[in-house]
C-alpha cells in the first residue's frame, strides 16, 4: 500500500503541534508530515510534495483558508482536505463544502474526532486512488456534507420553542422557502428500524440516505417541509411541515412511499401542531411511545391526541414471586408464573413503544441484581429477545412472549449454574475442614454453625459429592493418618488416639478394628 503524506497549515503553532501529536500517523500509513503557517507557504509546498492529506485553518493571514479551498478545488489534486477552524459558522461550511473539502472539524480538536475523519479521509482517498473524482463525485461528497449539516441544524431545534431569525434565513437560503411569517409547525416521526433489516441488509447510512431523498422530494414539491435524520436516535426520522394544510397529505405520500419500498407496515406518529417546536416534537414522540401497538390499524397515521396515558405495567412489582421459581432452578415453574404476568399484562395494559422499553429496563435490573446475589461477575454475551414484528412490520404479542420468556430461561439457567458451582464449593471447603481439622471433636451441628448450612443440607449434598456421610469420611482420614502415625515405635497407641481426634482410647481401637480388621497393636505388628 502507498505510504501517504499530509500537511498541517495553520498560523498558531500550537495548533499545528497539537494535530501532529493527537493524529495516529503511522495507524493510516502517513509517513510523512509537513507544517505551513499560512496559504501561501502551503502553496508552493503543496505543489513540491503533493500531500494526499491537507489539514487546513479557515482564519489565516495573506491567503486565507477559503482562497486555499479555492486554490486546491480550482488545480490538479487529489488530495483530501480537513478543514480545522475555532468557528462554527454556516457560510465558512458552505464555502468549505462548496470547494470541495472532505470535513469541517472544530477547535478544540478533539481526539477521537480528529482520528475518525482522518481515518475516512484516508479511506476515502484510497478508494478513489484507480480512479479519480469526477463532477459527479464532488457533487455526491458536496450533498453528503450538506445532508450532514441540516441534520445537526435541524436536529438542535427539537429541544427549542421557536425557529430564530437567523436560522430562518438560511433555511430560506438552502429550501427557497419564506418562514418569518409562519406561526405553526407540526412535526411527525418514524423509525428505519424494520427498513434496516429488510430493504438495506444493515447499513444504517444507506438507509438514512435513500429514506430522507424519498421523503425530501415528496415535501418539497410544494415547500411544505422538510425531513431530517434525529443524530440523536439511532432510527429516527423527523418530518417537519410548516404548510398546515398539507400535513396528512405530506404523511400519507410518505407512508406510501416508504411501503412501497419495503413492503411492509410504516408506523408514523403525528405531534399538534404548535408555535413551539420542542412541543410539538414532544408530542410527537409521546404519541410514537404511546399508541397501542396491538389495535391500532396499521394503515392509518397515528395522531396525537389530548388524553392521559394510562398506566404502565411493573415487571418489579413481581420480583420476589420470580425470584422464588429461579432459586428452584424449575423451568416449568417459571413458565408458570411468566404466562401470568404475560396474560395480565394483555389483559389489563397497553402494549406500546413505552411499555416494551419499561419492560426491558426492568428486566435488565433485575438480572443484574440476580446475577449480583449469585455472585456471577464474569462478562456474559446474553440474548436479547427483540424479534417482536411480523414480516408486514405489525407488532406481535406472541413473538414478544416467546423472545421474553427465552430470556428468562436463559436467566434461570446461569442462576441455577451459579448455584450448583455455589454450592459445590461450600461443600469442598466442608471437606478442607475436615481434613484440617480431624483431631478436633467436630460435630455436624458445629459444621452447620461454620458455614451457616442446615445439618439437612450438608448431609444430603456432601453424601452426593463423596458418595460417604460425613461421619464415615471423617472417620476415614482419622483412620489413615492413625496408620501413619502406628509407623512409629516410640507413640503409643493411647498418644496416637488422641492426635486423630479420638480422646478414648478403647473407642479408637474399636473403631479401628471395625475399619481394618485388626486391632492398632495387631496393625503395627505386622508394618
Amino acid at each position: 500500500m502507498k505510504k501517504l503524506k499530509a500537511i498541517i497549515i495553520d498560523d498558531e503553532k500550537h495548533v499545528r503541534e497539537g494535530i501532529m501529536l493527537l493524529a495516529n500517523w503511522d495507524q493510516f500509513g502517513i509517513t510523512d508530515i509537513y507544517e505551513a503557517k499560512d496559504g501561501e507557504e502551503a502553496k508552493s509546498m503543496i505543489l513540491k510534495h503533493h500531500p494526499e492529506i491537507i489539514f487546513t485553518d479557515m482564519n489565516m493571514p495573506k491567503i486565507d483558508g477559503i482562497d486555499l479551498l479555492k486554490w486546491i478545488h480550482t488545480s490538479d489534486f487529489t488530495s483530501k482536505t480537513i478543514v480545522v477552524s475555532g468557528y462554527d459558522d454556516f457560510n465558512y461550511m458552505r464555502n468549505a463544502i462548496a470547494y470541495g473539502s472532505f470535513d469541517y472539524i472544530l477547535k478544540p480538536i478533539e481526539p477521537e474526532i480528529l482520528n475518525e475523519t482522518l481515518e475516512r479521509a484516508v479511506n476515502e482517498w484510497h478508494k478513489q486512488e484507480t480512479k479519480r473524482k469526477s463532477s459527479v463525485q464532488n457533487n455526491k461528497v458536496m450533498n453528503e456534507a450538506r445532508s450532514v449539516y441540516w441534520d445537526h441544524l435541524f436536529t438542535g431545534l427539537l429541544d427549542k420553542a421557536f425557529i430564530s431569525n437567523d436560522t430562518k434565513v438560511k433555511i430560506h437560503q438552502e429550501f427557497k422557502v419564506d418562514l418569518t411569517l409562519t406561526q405553526q409547525y407540526t412535526i411527525s416521526l418514524f423509525s428505519v428500524r424494520c427498513l434496516l433489516s429488510s430493504v438495506f441488509k444493515g447499513d444504517r447510512d444507506l438507509a438514512f440516505f435513500t429514506v430522507l431523498n424519498i421523503c425530501n422530494e415528496i415535501t418539497q414539491i410544494n415547500k411544505s417541509g422538510v425531513c431530517f435524520r434525529n443524530i440523536n436516535k439511532d432510527d429516527e426520522v423527523v418530518v417537519l411541515l410548516w404548510k398546515q394544510d398539507e400535513i396528512e397529505k405530506m404523511n400519507k405520500k410518505i407512508k406510501s412511499a416508504l411501503q412501497q419500498i419495503s413492503k411492509s407496515n410504516i408506523i408514523i406518529a403525528i405531534g399538534k401542531t404548535s408555535q413551539q417546536l420542542d412541543m410539538t416534537y414532544h408530542t410527537a414522540l409521546q404519541t410514537m411511545l404511546t399508541f397501542d401497538l396491538l389495535t391500532t390499524d396499521k394503515n392509518e397515521l397515528i395522531k396525537y391526541q389530548e388524553t392521559s396515558v394510562g398506566p404502565l405495567f411493573h415487571l418489579l412489582d413481581y420480583m420476589e414471586e420470580i425470584m422464588w421459581t429461579l432459586q428452584s432452578g424449575r423451568i416449568e415453574k417459571l413458565d408458570k408464573v411468566l404466562d401470568g404476568i404475560f396474560n395480565k399484562l394483555k389483559s389489563d395494559y397497553c402494549i406500546s413503544y413505552e411499555q416494551i422499553m419499561l419492560w426491558e429496563d426492568h428486566f435488565k435490573i433485575l438480572r443484574k441484581n440476580w446475577l449480583k446475589e449469585y455472585n456471577v461477575s464474569k462478562q456474559i454475551s446474553f440474548y436479547k429477545g427483540s424479534n417482536y414484528w411480523e414480516k408486514d412490520g405489525s407488532f406481535s404479542y406472541t413473538k414478544f412472549i416467546s423472545e421474553k420468556r427465552k430470556e428468562f430461561h436463559e436467566l434461570i439457567e446461569i442462576l441455577d449454574t451459579a448455584k450448583y458451582q455455589k454450592e459445590k464449593s461450600s461443600i469442598q471447603e466442608i471437606e478442607s475442614y475436615l481434613r484440617k481439622n480431624y483431631d478436633k471433636d467436630i460435630t455436624l451441628q458445629e459444621i452447620a454453625d461454620r458455614f451457616y448450612l442446615s445439618r439437612e443440607y450438608i448431609s444430603r449434598r456432601f453424601k452426593q459429592e463423596y458418595h460417604e456421610t460425613v461421619t464415615n469420611y471423617l472417620t476415614a482420614i482419622r483412620i489413615e493418618k492413625a496408620k501413619e502415625l502406628l509407623n512409629n515405635p516410640h507413640l503409643k497407641v493411647y498418644e496416637i488416639s488422641f492426635k486423630v481426634g479420638y480422646q478414648n482410647e478403647k473407642y479408637f481401637s474399636k473403631v479401628f478394628k471395625k475399619s481394618v480388621g485388626l486391632t492398632p497393636n495387631e496393625y503395627r505388628s505386622q508394618v
